[in-house]
């Protein structure tokens, strides 16, 4: 449902069904008391736009004006975006990090991943065990129990969105530089992430 978005002739319309009638009141378009309407008109206007717009900055994704709030509350942004990062990469840094409940497993990695516009896969290691390890498995030795590989494409494009980008960005980015920084961060200490991208 979308939110009602009134002009300042609803707001005139509206102020003037609200002043008190008779003789002394005229509504005639060209009195000095229907100027003077006219002229407030605009003052509940701006602030009913407000209003919306804070709806629209309540959500971290969809965050324009408090995204510096949004980011500064999820200590963002930080040096893995570089120096100029584009609006939806803000938003969805902020996204994900806003609505990452913490996990372990790989769906909430690859889910993590998703948020911030990566689609991976993540390839688990294990030890190579005499009985247990078919023939052909590689001889991974103990220390590969904790060691994952995120797969992800060779180059994840970021293209502009209009309604999302501002003026100055470009028309695309790429680059898997967040990703590496983000599953880093979140990556449970006694193991080693690996990156693969193919």
């Amino acid at each position: 449902m979308r939110s009602p978005a009134f002009t300042d002739s609803d707001y005139g319309t509206a102020i003037r069904y609200l002043m008190p009638t008779g003789r002394v009141w005229p509504a005639y378009p060209d009195t000095t008391q229907q100027q003077a309407v006219e002229a407030l008109a605009p003052t509940p206007q701006r602030a009913s736009a407000r209003a919306l717009n804070l709806l629209t900055d309540a959500f971290p994704s969809t965050a324009d004006e408090l995204l510096p709030e949004w980011e500064a509350s999820l200590g963002l942004p930080d040096p893995c975006a570089g120096e100029a990062p584009t609006t939806a990469l803000r938003q969805a840094q902020v996204t994900a990090r806003f609505i990452a409940g913490g996990g372990q497993s790989i769906a909430y990695f690859v889910n993590f991943a998703k948020t911030l516009g990566y689609d991976i896969t993540i390839t688990q290691f294990s030890p190579f065990r005499v009985g247990a390890s078919t023939v052909g498995s590689p001889l991974y030795g103990e220390a590969w129990a904790f060691v994952w590989q995120v797969n992800a494409p060779q180059f994840s494009i970021s293209y502009f969105s209009v309604g999302i980008g501002a003026a100055g960005e470009p028309l695309a980015t790429w680059g898997n530089t967040v990703l590496q920084c983000e599953l880093r961060r979140l990556a449970p200490a006694h193991t080693t992430v690996i990156f693969n991208y193919s």
